[in-house]
């Protein structure tokens, strides 16, 4: 079953890899979407794919990269969007 969420990432989630390493795991889950630093200082994401890999991602979203401090992760379901060939970082 395929699913869709946006992810907002809060706490020192810049400068740390949070978008290289989300890039990273997302792809290697087959997940499709975008992720981008926002200006109030959190990380923006949207995950589309199988619903367990879509999950096994948000998971990772909780604890991010090594030198990541993840305080708050606010998860929105939304209906699926399909307009994405791949996963890309947005700048």
């Amino acid at each position: 079953m395929k699913s869709s969420v946006h992810v907002f990432i809060s706490g020192r989630v810049q400068g740390v890899w949070f978008r290289a390493n989300t890039k990273q795991k997302a792809e290697m889950l087959g997940l499709t979407g975008w992720v981008r630093n926002t200006d109030d200082g959190r990380v923006e994401a949207v995950f589309e794919g199988e619903e367990n890999n879509v999950d096994e991602m948000i998971k990772w979203c909780y604890k991010g990269p090594s030198l990541a401090k993840v305080l708050k992760v606010d998860v929105k379901k939304q209906n699926e969007i399909n307009e994405f060939d791949c996963f890309s970082i947005k700048y």
